[in-house]
């Protein structure tokens, strides 16, 4: 995470938007969608993991993972 960019957070109640330069990551309860299109299947577990594309991460690993795609 050693970019000179930073990255913007808007919390909504249903929603959470992560903005960096002309990209985007929309988080709800059920849904991931980016900027460039993609949708993918969502959830926040209640063991600390996060469902995503169909595979459980621990939900730090998850975030690293989506943010450093972001920044990409």
């Amino acid at each position: 995470m050693s970019r000179t960019q930073q990255a913007v957070v808007e919390v909504g109640v249903d929603e959470i938007v992560v903005r960096t330069g002309s990209k985007w990551i929309r988080f709800t309860h059920e849904w991931l969608e980016t900027s460039e299109g993609s949708k993918s299947p969502f959830a926040l577990n209640e063991d600390g993991t996060v469902s995503l594309d169909g595979k459980m991460e621990e939900m730090d690993f998850a975030a690293e993972r989506v943010t450093r795609e972001l920044m990409q």
